[in-house]
């Protein structure tokens, strides 16, 4: 008998993944690469992408890097193109690259709400749109994978902004799948809650990990509870499911009263 292909290969597929040096976006880089999709990750940082390049090479996956700040229009632009002259094409977007301020909301800087959503909101239309325009719309064939946050799904105190741009990538996921499916592309999202990583580490230092624990699974998430997930939704496992926000975050938001 002639086994069954398995549904999450992504042997032959290509990936561009911002915010792809660490954290959540080098996880989802382990687990598309993983599964045979040649890719390229993005970040500010020169030194972090070589360190993740080396990473993922270890672990036998095809990936190169480009530096690009994605809060500027030109290097947004430069990424794409670059991208493309490498992959030659881009079956799967990860937006991941974001940012985060703490403040009272009655303290907030302006400049801090524009970097906010300028990076988590403007960089990712227009990077969207640029792929979608240059590879997936033409190909008929795409798998677009945003990071929003728990913080889109509920109000929290001290992060007006950083909440209410991830607000905007759950009605984005939604809006661009209606726009897009009728080129053959998916678009959905992550909402993670509390993950280790460097993005937490000030909150953990604040007030201890022990306070995130107080969810259903009494855990925080880990450097493997995205990967499942974001293969599901970037390969033919999930190939009808679009407009969908996942939340991954041990149970907490099912336990919102």
């Amino acid at each position: 008998m002639t086994p069954k292909p398995n549904p999450f290969d992504l042997t032959g597929k290509t990936a561009l993944i911002t915010g792809g040096s660490r954290g959540l976006g080098l996880q989802i880089a382990e687990a598309l690469g993983d599964q045979g999709a040649r890719l390229v990750i993005s970040s500010r940082k020169a030194d972090d992408l070589a360190a993740a390049k080396a990473h993922l090479q270890a672990r036998g996956i095809n990936v190169e890097y480009i530096v690009a700040d994605n809060a500027k229009d030109a290097d947004i632009q430069r990424l794409a193109t670059e991208s493309m002259g490498i992959l030659e094409k881009i079956d799967i977007l990860v937006n991941n690259a974001g940012a985060t301020w703490g403040s009272p909301t009655e303290e907030h800087p302006i400049d801090a709400w524009d970097k906010v959503m300028t990076l988590n909101v403007r960089s990712v239309f227009l990077l969207t749109q640029m792929v979608g325009k240059l590879s997936m719309i033409p190909n008929r064939y795409g798998r677009i994978l945003n990071l929003a946050s728990v913080g889109g799904l509920r109000g929290s105190e001290g992060l007006i902004a950083y909440n209410t741009s991830k607000g905007a990538i759950v009605n984005f996921t939604r809006s661009l799948a209606a726009d897009w499916g009728k080129y053959g592309i998916s678009v959905n999202a992550l909402a993670p809650g509390m993950f280790v990583t460097k993005m937490t580490a000030g909150a953990f230092a604040k007030v201890g990990k022990e306070r995130f624990t107080n969810v259903p699974l009494q855990r925080i998430g880990d450097s493997e509870d995205l990967k499942g997930a974001a293969l599901l939704f970037t390969s033919d496992a999930g190939k009808h499911i679009t407009g969908q926000i996942l939340a991954i975050d041990g149970g907490a938001t099912a336990t919102l009263t």
